[in-house]
């Protein structure tokens, strides 16, 4: 076989790869907006391409007063935003103390943030359970944002710290020499210099409360406090409820603000994600 035509074979089989890939992302998405616009509410009988299409669904959401869509995504905007810029900074704060400082149980608390990341957050559901009915926090969107918080504190940290180690400490002496305290190097000049690990740490971050099902489940009880997740789960959980159209019709909208933060980030995304590990 000529290089030419192993260069053709190989080409081929990439395309052919990332057409597969292409047909597995976007058929269930193609099939979730066409059920959305299917005029009646059952799974069954629903077309991709639907005969009378229409966007009752999407009206229903947001103008029926017997949904609670719109409450449900103010909780959820509400929390991932709250989670998405609280997580980043601590896990700033965190990740620079382990990159630039030296102290004692340094090595420990590394080795520590590697070894819960071994074990799922389902292990401390009755924990947390226990911890916010203790403290009053249950069926609250405060808990769950403490939570969130806190969760996502082992794996980031060690993340943005590998990336802050690969910033010269040369930069930071300069800046001592000139007078700059702790705070003014961590603020003026690794925070900006970390600028895509921290994209990558804000997206997690924001997406995870749109994702997460059970956490909310246990935590959560009144409708009014629901998230999207949650909310969603709802309208095809109940006894009698067949609503498998609205279901979708929300579904397709909470990709919205995801995709809006991933445009807003893109730039730094890449270059976050294949620096933040080269060292640790």
């Amino acid at each position: 076989m000529t290089k030419k035509t192993k260069n053709i074979v190989e080409l081929t089989a990439i395309y052919a790869i990332i057409a597969v890939m292409f047909v597995v992302i976007f058929y269930p998405l193609l099939w979730a907006f066409g059920l959305s616009l299917n005029p009646g509410t059952s799974l069954y009988g629903a077309k991709m391409i639907p005969d009378n299409w229409s966007f009752v669904h999407y009206e229903w959401l947001f103008f029926d007063p017997r949904s609670n869509y719109v409450t449900w995504y103010k909780n959820t905007l509400i929390v991932a935003f709250t989670t998405s810029i609280a997580s980043t900074f601590f896990v700033s704060l965190v990740a620079y103390a382990f990159s630039r400082y030296r102290f004692t149980g340094r090595k420990n608390g590394l080795y520590t943030f590697l070894l819960l990341q071994m074990f799922p957050g389902l292990m401390a559901m009755v924990a947390l359970y226990i911890i916010l009915n203790i403290v009053g926090l249950l069926d609250n969107l405060l808990g769950l944002i403490l939570i969130y918080v806190g969760g996502s504190i082992p794996m980031n940290a060690f993340l943005v710290k590998g990336y802050f180690d690969t910033i010269p400490r040369e930069l930071d002496e300069s800046a001592k020499i000139d007078g700059a305290g702790h705070f003014r190097i961590f603020f003026q000049i690794m925070l900006p210099l970390a600028k895509p690990i921290l994209a990558v740490v804000a997206l997690f971050n924001f997406m995870g409360p749109f994702m997460d099902f059970i956490l909310p489940r246990i935590i959560l009880r009144s409708p009014d406090k629901f998230t999207l997740a949650l909310g969603l789960f709802n309208f095809v959980n109940d006894q009698f409820a067949n609503n498998f159209t609205r279901f979708a019709a929300g579904a397709m909208l909470v990709a919205i603000p995801i995709a809006l933060i991933f445009l807003a980030l893109q730039r730094y995304l890449v270059s976050g994600l294949t620096s933040g590990a080269t060292k640790g």
